[in-house]
């Protein structure tokens, strides 16, 4: 079978990660992604679990923002919750 190189980019430090967490496993980073499109290929589907986080939806960042506004212009203010102590 032949061989063909694959490239794609990467954070630096979770390069730095996989590396030593694959190095930790005895298989190289190539030997994981190849082991990840096998299973990927033979399953028709991502081999785990993906779940979009609710924080970074468009309606919670629409809020977000508009509250960062608020602030902004001193519409609103922050004020220490009473079960915080000092």
């Amino acid at each position: 079978m032949a061989q063909v190189m694959v490239n794609f980019r990467m954070d630096e430090q979770l390069k730095k990660k996989m590396e030593e967490t694959c190095k930790n496993m005895g298989i190289t980073m190539s030997a994981a992604f190849t082991m990840f499109a096998t299973k990927v290929a033979r399953e028709q589907r991502i081999p785990f679990e993906i779940n979009a986080d609710p924080f970074y939806s468009e309606a919670n960042i629409a809020r977000l923002t508009k509250i960062a506004a608020d602030l902004d212009s001193g519409r609103i203010t922050l004020s220490q919750h009473e079960l915080v102590e000092d």
